[in-house]
């Protein structure tokens, strides 16, 4: 059975930086496209960054290009979100996701169970 164990999440000032990381296990971990997804009180969850198979290809929702930097670690089975220049609207639940495939282009077929990035003014 996959599952994903995200970690790495908190409360952080406006600029400051985090990282979280998401431990993949249950199946071979270069079977899957990776990708960070995240959920604001109140609003629905949103697409953050996604990473191909290969790790050869990356892509970034707009709100957090230049700031947010997505990478995996095939040695340790684990996705990272490097996330800097935070900004109180970056506050959600980060989720994240693997969809068995080469990219992540459709709905993730595996989620993690999230963890909460707080960014105080």
């Amino acid at each position: 059975q996959v599952q994903l164990v995200e970690s790495g999440g908190g409360l952080v000032q406006a600029g400051g930086s985090l990282r979280l990381s998401c431990a993949a296990s249950g199946r071979t971990f270069s079977d899957f496209a990776m990708g960070w997804f995240r959920q604001a009180p109140g609003k629905e969850r949103e697409f953050v960054a996604a990473i191909t198979r290969s790790g050869l290809i990356t892509t970034y929702a707009d709100s957090v290009k230049g700031r947010f930097t997505i990478s995996r670690d095939s040695a340790k089975n684990t996705a990272y979100l490097q996330m800097n220049s935070l900004k109180p609207e970056d506050t959600a639940v980060y989720y994240c996701a693997a969809r068995i495939g080469m990219a992540l282009t459709t709905t993730p077929n595996y989620w993690g169970q999230g963890t909460q990035v707080t960014v105080s003014s």
